[in-house]
């Protein structure tokens, strides 16, 4: 299928999918804002409370070329910022006023900030008693963990999930993105989209719980239930315990992953490797029986990458229906055609007036297109705007009410 082909149907000038949600941005760091830029990319009108003359975000390094922080850059695109602190009665005030207008609000403070400063979900209910209240932590809201602080590598760690990566015979390795940030960010932005469903069925708003550690939990391939039965899973590098060819392999100029998981493309696999008589051979002809000669089939597949050109490797192999990939560094990944083809980095206007490319929203819709709008704002350089348009609709509502 052809881009323009999937897209024919679009809404000429849409913002995405969740446009007209007013959602409040009452968070720090990577998940929480993570969150409410994954419904700020589908349309939502995302408002971040920040302290006007604050520098939450400016993670260095900076982009090349824009002196401004990758970090902020990426994760509060397409979001509008008001200048506000909570711990001030005024402007506590002014933020309730704003929660009484708003579909969803999301905070990743530690539990019971919020609360302390007389903005928590109970105060944020009494302002609309509907509301979708996100609250992001890293042991959730209750719980003998609880109360405590938490970093990204340090829910990899506490959740098991470090314990699994790395070399077999090398010590624990955090990965190398914010893994469980990330992950914490997408949960909280399918419960706050769920919860707001279930608000426009019933009527009725609600406080989600999302903690790193759950959601790390819940996205390990199903693996803690190996290990709450008694049979956790050993640490394999870049292999599997269920598939045997899966591996890297070294070329001449470079490394691919190969993965062999069907029969018939083992029996495939041996044709090229110039071995066609393991292709039905006892101890090779089935996975399982794989399972048990990992170390010869490793050094098969080795041998006959070694001094190949990795183009070369992953053509034949490819064109053979196998599943092969080139490891590629970052830096050769965002340059692919098929990457720029899905639009996956977007040239966008800095608040600065610089430009850099913006990670894109992932997901592709046809009727009710989404992109990467406008760049992450200064803080509070919405402020003004945001309380024009609150007072514009309450005179609007008065005069509805009086009519």
């Amino acid at each position: 299928m052809r881009e323009e082909e999937f897209f024919r149907r679009a809404r000429a000038g849409s913002a995405g999918p969740l446009e007209g949600v007013r959602v409040l941005d009452v968070t720090k760091v990577w998940s929480g804002p993570l969150a409410t830029c994954v419904m700020a990319d589908l349309g939502a009108d995302v408002v971040r409370i920040e302290l006007a003359d604050g520098h939450d975000g400016e993670v260095p390094p900076n982009i090349p070329g824009t002196g401004l922080s990758w970090f902020r850059e990426t994760v509060h695109r397409n979001k509008r910022s008001a200048g506000l602190d909570l711990r001030a009665d005024l402007d506590r005030a002014r933020f309730l006023e704003l929660v009484a207008h708003a579909d969803i609000v999301v905070e990743n403070y530690k539990p019971g900030t919020l609360d302390g400063w007389g903005a928590g979900y109970e105060a944020c209910r009494a302002a609309r008693e509907d509301v979708v209240f996100v609250s992001v932590s890293g042991f959730g809201q209750y719980g003998p963990k609880s109360h405590l602080p938490a970093y990204d590598p340090a829910i990899q760690a506490a959740a098991g999930w470090m314990s699994l990566n790395g070399l077999p015979e090398g010590p624990p390795v955090r990965a190398p993105t914010f893994l469980a940030d990330e992950l914490a960010g997408l949960h909280a932005a399918i419960g706050a989209l769920a919860a707001l469903a279930h608000r426009n069925r019933t009527g009725e708003g609600q406080h989600v719980d999302v903690a790193m550690v759950d959601c790390l939990l819940a996205s390990s391939s199903g693996l803690p239930t190996l290990a709450a039965t008694g049979a956790p899973p050993p640490r394999l590098g870049n292999e599997t315990d269920f598939v045997v060819p899966a591996n890297v392999y070294e070329c001449a100029d470079g490394h691919l992953y190969l993965a062999v998981a069907i029969n018939r493309h083992w029996r495939t696999l041996t044709e090229i490797i110039g071995r066609p008589e393991l292709g039905r051979a006892e101890g090779f002809r089935t996975n399982v029986e794989r399972l048990a000669n990992r170390e010869p089939i490793n050094a098969m597949i080795s041998g006959w990458c070694a001094g190949r050109p990795l183009a070369d490797a992953l053509e034949e192999l490819n064109d053979n229906g196998l599943v092969a990939a080139p490891v590629r560094t970052l830096t050769e990944a965002v340059a692919d055609e098929h990457v720029q083809a899905r639009a996956m980095l977007q040239e966008t206007v800095l608040s600065n007036g610089s430009t850099a490319p913006i990670v894109g929203p992932a997901v592709k819709f046809s009727r009710t297109p989404t992109k990467v709008r406008h760049g992450a704002p200064t803080p509070g350089a919405d402020t003004v705007e945001v309380f024009a348009e609150l007072a514009a609709n309450d005179e609007k509502n008065s005069l509805r009410r009086a009519s």
